[in-house]
């Protein structure tokens, strides 16, 4: 186990801890919460010994191995499965010992080496290693790619597979969700959730922390709270804590203005003054509770649009990709015959696996990129505003946010929109939390979610009534992301999200598109039936590197008779089985949909029917009633039972349709 006993700790002249004294056993997935400079990520320096401990003491098993994702940018020419399998330090060190003895001729410590490699794994280590790559979102023909030939984001996807490749018995995770899609989350989510070692990650994204912790770390005030359970239960328990501690501490004040009432009116009266002197002892040896000090809430909201143009935009058998990306320098189409409206209020969460075409379709309706074929045909009046990653990096590092904000109301003012004198500009700063030396503070030295912040006080400046957000929330702390999924909840104009978050999808989005195979279709299903589509992509995937596994190990083996055409035909029936399977499973969900939220409908509408009974039937029990208050009284109490006999009538249809349903399925 992991103990922390009287530990403090400073960053600079800055307290992180505070004697704090904590305990994680072996095995629990801990989740570590806390504000944005709170010293979560300290805390996991101080675990992985790149920071010392300023008072206390701190123990970690001396036989535990540890692993943890490097931070530094790889720059190799090595294939992308050669640099993760050197992420197994123990297979690197038993090969290299090997190499040692097959030099040394030693025939003891050749034999000895083998065995040791055989008891690592080394026989399936590849294939160990191009399974975490492509659950990451790697496609198969890019596992052998030199690794400085992908972006910054994609490397560190291989640092992390590098990691989790890596036998240990603690695993630290700061942040693994930041480069991730939704794909890559669900696989990861499934991974850690098999991982039988101890691990401690931080994370913004609260939908995975619910499914891989069982235990939550709070720091806060340079404390350390446990609670069991995962974050929404962390959050139910603090919630739970805080309401009682604001009532002792309310109850405290109360004594403690008693006693020092009773000595100040006192003190002075020989009579009453032994009397006093006791209260006085009393005060001081009073343990004092600490008000409540809630973190300081962060909030915005979205201003009326000018205009809702209906439809927003429509989109007509277009073509969308990259003009001269081929070799030739023709364009490079993604997505074709693409053809969809996006209407006034729609609220539309964009799915699709990583490198389908999510960003490539935003951008081009951001006016970023050109069609390729078709049309985009935006109705009169259309204000766009749009949030994408690379938004952060146009920011001018060596402006501060009032400049930025000045810049853009010049550019409204140009094209005719109304802009804002300067008091205005930083007010608007301030309900960002860009207040006094913030407005004037250089963009280059902010946080990463510093600058979202800044992007998002400028899109909302520009009172946009179609917003276009892709990943909005891969800088934002869980305070931010709610007043963010609040803002956009309050949004009267239309929104196109691509996110991984998926608690802000499940909050915001009313339908979703997909974007898969060259084509953007509506999705008829929600978040969870997405995670299940995305597990048979990942499989379908994967399928060509099973192939050629298969035919590696048949290359190897003896000769066999060659194989009739019944296994082949027993695979395409199994794989159109599966087909025809997926979808019978959405015609079932199509037919029973309906149904269901029917029934909930009803079991709201029954619950308020009751409690306006209890009402009624109170109300009559009152003596000296007037006698028209009576009648009315008595004609909306049957009413109400007319209804309620209807509705549970009707209930008992949809319950027996449903019962029909799924034993049909």
């Amino acid at each position: 186990m992991i103990v922390l006993k009287n530990l403090s700790l400073r960053r600079g002249s800055k307290l992180l801890l505070d004697q704090v004294s904590v305990t994680i056993n072996a095995g629990e997935h801990v989740a570590l919460v806390g504000r944005n400079g709170a010293g979560k990520s300290s805390l996991l320096a101080l675990l992985n010994r790149t920071l010392h401990e300023d008072a206390g003491e701190y123990l970690v098993p001396a036989q535990w191995r540890m692993a943890q994702v490097a931070q530094d940018m790889p720059e190799t020419p090595e294939s992308a499965t050669a640099f993760v399998l050197q992420g197994d330090s123990r297979l690197t060190g038993l090969r290299a010992a090997l190499a040692r003895a097959e030099d040394g001729g030693d025939g003891m410590a050749i034999a000895q080496a083998h065995s040791d490699l055989a008891d690592a794994g080394a026989h399936d280590a590849t294939a160990r290693a191009q399974a975490l790559i492509l659950g990451l979102g790697f496609r198969v023909a890019e596992l052998e790619q030199p690794v400085n030939s992908f972006s910054g984001g994609w490397r560190m996807r291989l640092q992390l597979a590098r990691a989790l490749i890596c036998p240990c018995d603690l695993l630290l995770l700061d942040e693994p969700t930041n480069h991730l899609d939704l794909d890559a989350l669900v696989w990861l989510e499934s991974w850690l959730a098999r991982y039988a070692g101890t691990l401690i990650t931080i994370s913004h994204d609260r939908e995975f922390l619910d499914a891989v912790a069982d235990v939550t770390l709070h720091i806060e005030n340079a404390r350390i709270t446990r609670y069991g359970g995962n974050y929404s239960r962390f959050e139910a328990l603090r919630a739970q804590q805080m309401e009682l501690q604001q009532a002792s501490y309310a109850k405290q004040q109360d004594r403690v203005a008693q006693l020092q009432k009773f000595i100040t009116r006192f003190k002075a009266k020989a009579s009453k003054a032994k009397q006093a002197q006791s209260r006085v002892k009393a005060l001081e040896r009073m343990e004092k509770i600490a008000p409540v000090l809630a973190d300081a809430e962060f909030g915005f909201d979205f201003k009326e649009p000018a205009q809702l143009p209906n439809p927003m935009l429509s989109i007509t058998d277009a073509a969308f990709g990259y003009a001269g990306a081929g070799v030739d320098g023709s364009a490079h189409t993604i997505l074709r015959h693409v053809g969809r409206s996006v209407l006034a209020g729609q609220r539309i969460g964009i799915l699709g696996a990583n490198g389908q075409g999510k960003s490539t379709l935003v951008k081009t309706i951001a006016r970023q990129m050109k069609v390729l074929a078709g049309r985009i045909t935006e109705g009169r009046g259309l204000r766009i505003g749009y949030f994408a990653q690379q938004e952060l990096d146009l920011l001018r590092p060596a402006d501060n946010p009032l400049e930025h904000m000045l810049r853009l109301a010049r550019d409204m003012e140009a094209d005719g929109r109304e802009s804002g004198r300067e008091q205005e500009l930083r007010n608007h700063l301030g309900s960002f939390n860009f207040s006094g030396d913030m407005a004037r503070q250089a963009v280059g030295s902010m946080s990463g979610g510093e600058k979202a912040r800044l992007v998002l006080a400028m899109i909302v400046w520009q009172r946009p009534n179609l917003l276009l957000l892709d990943e909005p929330t891969n800088h934002l702390d869980l305070v931010t992301r709610e007043a963010l999924s609040m803002a956009l909840n309050g949004f009267e104009g239309t929104l196109l999200l691509v996110s991984h978050d998926r608690a802000l999808l499940r909050a915001v989005c009313d339908e979703f598109w997909l974007v898969g195979r060259g084509a953007v279709a509506p999705f008829d299903g929600d978040l969870d039936d997405y995670q299940r589509y995305l597990l048979d992509e990942a499989k379908r995937l994967r399928e060509p590197a099973a192939r050629s596994a298969r035919t590696a190990d048949s290359a190897e083996a003896p000769a066999v008779p060659a194989p009739t055409s019944a296994p082949i035909a027993a695979l395409r029936d199994g794989r159109e089985q599966r087909r025809l399977d997926a979808l019978a499973r959405q015609q079932h969900a199509e037919k029973t949909r309906p149904l269901k939220t029917e029934i909930g409908q009803i079991d709201a509408r029954l619950v308020a029917l009751f409690t306006e009974r209890s009402a009624l039937e109170q109300r009559l029990a009152q003596e000296a009633l007037p006698a028209a208050e009576i009648a009315e009284c008595g004609r909306r109490l049957k009413a109400v039972a007319d209804e309620t006999a209807r509705l549970e009538e009707r209930w008992l249809e949809i319950s027996c349709a449903l019962e029909a349903l799924l034993a049909a399925a």
